[in-house]
């Protein structure tokens, strides 16, 4: 019987949705030996390391919760050197990799848990697809039902002064928005928080304020390099996107398909319009970045610097370079 780990925050926002849409409906889940991860209050690596040490072979990791809960559930795969495979479920406020792979409830993933009448047939392109009894007895096509295939995800592999530090699925930010991330975890924000999609409307204006009150306060990113070339003085962030999307609204492509190459791209993001003119072409078109095979940025002098990946940040102090190129390893999941 094969084995589903459900990786969830108790403590998170959605709990409460998460337990009535998915928890409980692992009850009645035919095929499947259901075990549970709980989010230890630590950070995503630690509690990736935990992921990992119960995995196997064959096992089937599902992610309910924000894209903290699927960074950890990620990385516990990667770093368990198992044939495992991950599903994500959005129950966060960005959901950046559930949006990335496309399921949006229970059902899309185990449609039999829904429908016990359905099938599921080959279709052209060697997947599966539902089938629906028709009245005579013979089956009849159910094309509105979109079943999930099993395709591979190329993260991005960050290390830190030549150290691994985490995998990040979707997205990497260095200075002003990865500082931004800091606010998330202020007790009075995370009080604040409302259930569903309301949650994100909170998050985005609370980016807002603090942007017009920080954005001139500081260097965010120290003098650097990249890739040799030293970088202009006002520049403020770094990204390396790699999913279908970041934040949310910014639209990214579907370079998580390859094994090699990404997008990434600096600013001056302090100034308003040039962050104004960053989000409209973010949002209506595509996330501006150069192709590349990876990318190094090399600090003048040991410098501290805030870098996040898909939401989770981490001060680094005294550190001379920061690598992010494709990993070596590639992440199996299900894809709608």
């Amino acid at each position: 019987m094969k084995r589903l780990f459900i990786v969830y925050n108790p403590r998170s926002s959605r709990f409460l949705d998460v337990k009535k849409e998915v928890l409980d409906k692992t009850k009645n889940l035919k095929g499947y030996m259901v075990g549970k991860y709980e989010v230890e209050p630590t950070d995503v690596d630690e509690n990736a390391k935990n992921l990992a040490k119960i995995l196997k072979d064959g096992d089937l990791v599902l992610s309910a919760g924000g894209d903290a809960t699927a960074s950890i559930s990620a990385n516990g795969i990667l770093r368990s050197n198992k044939d495992v495979t991950l599903a994500v479920l959005p129950y966060g406020n960005f959901n950046d990799l559930a949006r990335t792979l496309g399921a949006k409830k229970f059902e899309d993933l185990f449609i039999d848990a829904q429908d016990k009448q359905l099938e599921t047939i080959p279709d052209q392109r060697g997947g599966e697809r539902a089938s629906e009894p028709r009245n005579d007895g013979r089956e009849r096509s159910a094309s509105r039902v979109v079943c999930p295939s099993v395709s591979e995800l190329f993260p991005l592999e960050i290390h830190v002064d030549g150290k691994f530090f985490r995998y990040a699925t979707c997205y990497v930010t260095i200075g002003m928005t990865a500082e931004a991330c800091e606010l998330f975890d202020e007790p009075k924000f995370r009080k604040s928080m409302q259930k569903g999609h309301k949650s994100s409307w909170r998050s985005y204006l609370a980016l807002v304020k603090w942007y017009f009150k920080n954005r001139h306060k500081k260097q965010f990113i120290p003098d650097f390099k990249l890739n040799g070339k030293l970088q202009h003085k006002k520049t403020s962030d770094y990204a390396a996107v790699s999913g279908k999307s970041m934040c949310r609204v910014m639209k990214g492509g579907e370079d998580y398909h390859d094994p090699i190459v990404f997008r990434s791209m600096t600013d001056r993001l302090t100034n308003f319009w040039r962050l104004f003119k960053l989000m409209v072409k973010s949002i209506l078109i595509r996330t501006p970045g150069t192709e590349t095979e990876g990318d190094k940025l090399e600090f003048l002098k040991p410098s501290t610097v805030e870098l996040q990946a898909e939401g989770e940040y981490r001060t680094f102090e005294n550190i001379k370079t920061i690598e992010i190129k494709k990993g070596k390893k590639c992440l199996k999941v299900i894809e709608i």
